[in-house]
């Protein structure tokens, strides 16, 4: 398995801060190896977009373009799950589900997965129990379901609240066999405890 993509689905003001450490965690290049899995963007267009935070990105595909070979998809939270025209991700969703690959959703991307019906057969978590049943409706009809975790996995697919990158980051990061588990249980670790707390667990 050599430099496969994973796709991060990034919408009109996402979430940066949900993005860009399991980013660069998968984009890493080990001294020695090949890179295992190439991070690539998607969003509605190849328009740019800007985040919360002000970045503003040049996505590398559009849903036009997006490829058809992915090893997962990403979709990153923000403040445009809700709006129209964010249906059109379904169609990348659902190559992500017919081939079986990881497929993870953070924040309100979780709400948008509700709302397409996918949680009704798994466990799953999202920002919180009553707004996910109030946006999707009559689409959501697995309330037994929900975890007040940080994060859930249930097979492949991965859903966290936009508190839990480092939890969310982790869980795909295993799924998708990045990195040994030691290194992995490391990566979450050392960000998770924080330089100094971390470096003196080594000692």
């Amino acid at each position: 398995m050599s430099d496969q993509k994973v796709l991060f689905v990034l919408l009109d003001e996402y979430a940066d801060w949900e993005a860009a450490s399991l980013a660069a965690a998968l984009n890493e290049e080990p001294e020695g190896q090949g890179r295992k899995f190439d991070v690539k963007t998607v969003s509605l267009t190849k328009e740019p977009i800007r985040s919360i935070g002000g970045f503003t990105v040049l996505p590398d595909y559009g849903l036009d373009d997006a490829p058809e070979e992915f090893a997962g998809l990403i979709l990153i939270g923000g403040n445009s799950w809700r709006k129209e025209g964010s249906e059109r991700v379904m169609e990348l969703v659902d190559k992500a589900v017919g081939k079986k690959v990881v497929l993870g959703a953070i924040c309100d991307a979780t709400v948008f997965l509700g709302r397409n019906g996918l949680f009704n057969k798994i466990p799953h978590t999202s920002n919180y129990l009553e707004d996910l049943k109030e946006t999707a409706g009559d689409s959501y009809t697995n309330e037994a379901g929900y975890l007040q975790q940080q994060a859930v996995r249930s097979g492949n697919v991965i859903t966290a609240n936009g508190s839990a990158f480092l939890e969310f980051g982790k869980e795909v990061m295993e799924a998708l066999q990045s990195a040994p588990q030691e290194e992995i249980d490391e990566w979450y670790d050392f960000f998770k405890q924080g330089y100094h707390e971390y470096m003196n667990t080594k000692q």
